[in-house]
């Protein structure tokens, strides 16, 4: 056996033993900035269920942070992106995720229509949105202009920039994957502004490298997006801030 297949063998074996004692259950809260063996722990285990997670490091940085609200929300506990008692409880016995088990959003709290559930998820590195679909797609991005931005969120109290883009697919019956990174999975990658036409998906590479923030594109170099200072908002690619940060646009629409 490889030593590889050793040392992740006694990973494997560690982890479980972590989670099925009683020392997972009284493990320090972990957050964004928080380091050492738990959080190594922490992110073996989510990568392990089938959360991204590419760096396995012992560092709780933004990667893990969002994989842990990710989590957080399919379990149904209240999403912070902090691994607390709960979410320790819930990691114990959490099984491997079935993706697309979350790709439609839960109704708001609030008096708002459940989003229209549709089939099998959307097909990765193909066009998916038809373009007659494209002016409701456009229609709903704007319903929710001024909505305010929070991690993790993803409905209309509060969105972050994938939940935004989610639920609004979601309204519109099409289900798209939850996180930046897998929607770039999404259609055919474009780097030309030229190229891209309305109801197109835009990225950017923000607070870490790759996809790391994204919006609908709306024609005439405007794009809708859930942005962190503002919430959901209209702005330009070209501008000062946005064109030096633009990774590319996949094209989705059939």
């Amino acid at each position: 056996m490889k030593q590889s297949h050793i040392l992740r063998h006694g990973i494997t074996i560690g982890l479980a033993l972590f989670l099925m004692s009683g020392a997972a259950l009284a493990s320090p809260t972990l957050s964004s900035g928080s380091h050492g063996h738990e959080v190594f722990l922490l992110q073996q285990k989510l990568k392990d269920i089938g959360y991204t997670i590419h760096t396995v490091d012992g560092v709780f940085g933004g990667e893990t942070e969002r994989a842990v609200a990710q989590f957080q929300r399919d379990q149904k506990i209240r999403v912070t992106g902090v691994v607390n008692n709960a979410t320790w409880r819930a990691l114990r016995d959490a099984k491997v995720r079935k993706w697309g088990s979350d790709i439609v959003p839960p109704a708001d709290a609030i008096d708002l229509p459940a989003p229209q559930k549709s089939g099998a998820p959307a097909p990765m590195g193909k066009p998916i949105l038809a373009q007659g679909k494209v002016p409701a797609i456009l229609q709903t991005a704007k319903t929710y202009i001024g909505t305010p931005y929070k991690f993790g969120g993803a409905t209309p109290k509060a969105f972050d920039c994938s939940g935004y883009l989610q639920y609004v697919f979601a309204q519109n019956g099409l289900s798209i994957p939850r996180t930046a990174d897998e929607q770039y999975k999404l259609g055919a990658r474009t780097s030309s502004l030229a190229q891209l036409v309305p109801g197109d998906l835009v990225f950017f590479e923000t607070y870490e490298p790759g996809p790391s923030h994204c919006g609908i594109y709306l024609g005439g170099g405007e794009f809708i997006h859930a942005s962190s200072s503002r919430g959901v908002r209209i702005d330009k690619l070209e501008s000062s801030y946005w064109k030096p940060r633009y990774l590319g646009g996949k094209h989705i629409v059939m």
